[in-house]
């Protein structure tokens, strides 16, 4: 029997006399492989036996000759692609860049390409980074990026995030700032533990927050009813959240509101908003893609669905970053103005909903 990589190459010995299912046999070489995994490389005609294709039902039999490769993903990784990036700012130890809405920050199961990540290795002339790689001998100049906390902390958490100190989810744009030298990256990160950076953002509710402007409390974990979402959960069962907030701009039935973070949870914004009745307009996970307010005419379904379609994602944007460079000590503010497909849906908000104030 030989082996190379993810490839078997074995004769049956004459002592196989019991014609165990092929599926089943080839379990005996790859005990870290599911049969389930093996079925689908069979399937996939990956399996000979004898020169032919067999099922998986196939019973095996002595002096079979069985060449056999197991499909394997490769490792996660990421390597430099010539993706634009919108950069505020940028110095030997850090830079901060406007992340558009749509982008992921860092590849993960799903997102391989196309990343934040993807475009910062472009840009600092980076190397290739990937999820086997020895995190001893990870190195921020090689790279391009800091190394910290880049590489997976398990095999079952396969994420690559070189230079990542925070996140945007997906669908929010806005600004976000990365650390190129580890000697950036443990201060910066300090401070978001700390509390002490100044997370703003806009964003367009359905209806009007009461007060108009306060504070809202509550652990944020895993929706009990559906586990690809996060809710407002019992203190015990998740991370105590608090968010600060400004009401900026008030129509008949939604409004704009500024948000400011005091922690930073999965989901936050989007999820303390629609737990008081109030989600983000256009949030398709939290309920914000439903007529929440005012009639249910045709006429006004189709006037938001055509918003909608302006602004696949929900209408959050993080507009201001504050905090304090990492070397030099220097107090750093930026703000950024939300793209003008938020801007075009807030037009049509004041034109067509009325009703508008703003202070």
């Amino acid at each position: 029997m030989t082996r190379e990589e993810n490839v078997v190459e074995v004769t049956v010995p004459e002592t196989e006399t019991e014609g165990p299912r092929i599926d089943k046999y080839l379990t005996r070489f790859y005990p870290e492989a599911s049969r389930t995994k093996i079925q689908r490389s069979i399937k996939r005609g990956h399996l000979k036996v004898n020169g032919a294709d067999v099922q998986k039902s196939y019973a095996v039999e002595p002096g079979d000759e069985i060449v056999f490769r197991l499909i394997r993903k490769p490792p996660m990784q990421a390597e430099p692609e010539p993706i634009p990036l919108d950069i505020e700012y940028e110095d030997d130890d850090l830079l901060v860049v406007h992340k558009p809405a749509g982008m992921v920050v860092h590849p993960a199961p799903g997102h391989r390409s196309g990343t934040l990540v993807h475009a910062l290795l472009h840009h600092v002339e980076g190397g290739e980074v990937a999820a086997d790689d020895d995190p001893a001998t990870a190195d921020d100049e090689e790279v391009g990026l800091s190394m910290i906390n880049a590489l997976p902390e398990a095999p079952n958490h396969p994420v690559v995030r070189p230079g990542i100190v925070h996140r945007l989810d997906k669908g929010t744009s806005g600004l976000l700032v990365v650390a190129k030298r580890d000697r950036a990256h443990r201060p910066l990160a300090e401070q978001f533990k700390a509390h002490t950076v100044d997370r703003r953002y806009r964003a367009i509710v359905w209806g009007q927050l009461r007060p108009p402007n306060g504070t809202i409390e509550g652990a944020i974990g895993r929706d009990p009813n559906r586990r690809q979402r996060m809710a407002v959960v019992p203190e015990e069962d998740g991370k105590w959240a608090v968010t600060h907030y400004e009401t900026i701009e008030t129509h008949a039935h939604t409004s704009v509101v500024e948000f400011q973070l005091e922690t930073g949870r999965t989901h936050q914004i989007r999820v303390h908003a629609r737990s008081q009745g109030h989600p983000l307009l256009g949030d398709p996970k939290y309920g914000g893609q439903t007529v929440r307010y005012g009639t249910q005419s045709k006429a006004r379904r189709t006037f938001f669905r055509k918003l909608f379609n302006v602004l696949p994602h929900p209408a959050l944007h993080a507009f201001r970053l504050g905090f304090t460079h990492p070397t030099t000590g220097e107090h750093l503010q930026f703000e950024a103005d939300p793209p003008a497909a938020w801007q075009r849906v807030l037009g049509r908000l004041r034109v067509d909903e009325g009703d508008a104030s703003s202070r």
